[in-house]
């Protein structure tokens, strides 16, 4: 079921969860993210502070599938998106599209492979060129890629691609200035598409749309996805989002997956502290309880690394010598997916065992 595609009113979770009934796509895999690594250095190359946006991260797309990648803002998300599209080189680790080794290939191969790969970013209006019109944003891929110098040829698969997303002929000549950010951002889209790829990053794609349309651009996706058969890795903060568009659902913090699965397994039952407090913020679906609350401590700086469990310092149970010392490692769970905790267990449980701990 999908949402309405008119109407102004504000994207709650009971509606997204509720439109979200699908089973999850299961299919071989598109992209394989191999331990990857991308660590900065601050105030020079002698200088030893360094953050670690991205650390020792594994990761899996499957073909038709959609993987949400949710945290707070400084979690590496972004960064992670960006990778897999080399659009930054790695400290560590390696992407694998198709199976060819994205960061071992060729400046030729590369280019071959940019058509397959294609971002939606979170600005519309900060990511289209203001002084070009529609048609030649929308048509510069083309020019770039296909080398499609006939200017008949380029005006009707512009139409077409507007067309796909719901905008109409004329909106060819206008500039982005003239459009508001919902139609800016179908223009995105609409550029994302015209190479036919295979991969659709999202990189926070609705959090900067009005939220009275938010709804219309997150139908225009799933309706695109099933159409065009598209992967998508979906990079948001906002887990109502999520929930909807999601199959799959890796949790990062701080640089790390510390929890992923199946999107009904993972809201159903979550092991890590940490998302237990991001599910809990928002509201609950039809039949739910309300969640129990676990208030965060500040995050700690992301160049000064806590030892061991690097949630540790926010966790209520983060005072055990275990958490203090050891970082641990993603493990499976009963819940069928996969938890980087020492003590994954029910929120309910972990904060009845916080209680008991002496203070």
């Amino acid at each position: 079921m999908l949402l309405p595609s008119g109407g102004v009113g504000r994207v709650s979770a009971t509606d997204l969860t509720a439109a979200r009934a699908e089973p999850i796509h299961e299919g071989e895999p598109l992209v394989v993210v191999d331990h990857l690594s991308r660590h900065f250095r601050l105030g020079g190359p002698r200088t030893r502070r360094v953050v670690k946006a991205v650390d020792d991260v594994s990761l899996v797309l499957n073909r038709g599938e959609t993987v949400g990648l949710v945290g707070e803002s400084g979690s590496g998300k972004s960064t992670l998106a960006r990778l897999l599209l080399r659009l930054d080189e790695p400290t560590s680790g390696g992407v694998h599209f198709e199976s060819i080794d994205l960061f071992g290939v060729s400046a030729r191969e590369l280019r071959r492979l940019r058509r397959e790969m294609q971002i939606v970013f979170q600005d519309p209006y900060a990511s289209l060129n203001k002084r070009k019109t529609v048609e030649q944003i929308v048509s510069f891929p083309l020019v770039v890629h296909e080398r499609m110098r006939s200017r008949k040829e380029r005006s009707a698969r512009v139409t077409e691609l507007l067309e796909l997303v719901g905008l109409r002929p004329e909106h060819a000549s206008a500039y982005p200035r003239q459009l508001s950010g919902g139609q800016c951002q179908r223009v995105s889209i609409a550029r994302a598409l015209a190479l036919n790829p295979k991969l659709v990053v999202l990189d926070e794609a609705v959090s900067a749309v009005d939220v009275s349309i938010q709804a219309q651009i997150l139908n225009l996706l799933r309706g695109l996805q099933d159409r065009l058969d598209l992967t998508y890795l979906f990079v948001t903060h906002d887990l109502a989002v999520v929930r909807y568009m999601a199959d799959t659902i890796a949790v990062m913090y701080l640089g790390r997956i510390v929890e992923s699965g199946p999107r009904d397994a993972l809201f159903a039952s979550p092991q890590h502290p940490y998302t237990h407090a991001l599910l809990a913020s928002i509201p609950p679906a039809p039949g739910e309880a309300q969640r129990e609350q676990i208030v965060l401590r500040e995050a700690p700086a992301s160049n000064t690394l806590p030892s061991g469990c690097r949630f540790h310092p926010r966790c209520p149970l983060g005072q055990r010598e275990l958490c203090r010392t050891v970082d641990p490692p993603l493990q499976a769970t009963a819940a069928g997916h996969t938890v980087a905790c020492h003590f994954p267990q029910s929120a309910e449980s972990l904060l009845a065992e916080a209680a008991r701990e002496p203070k």
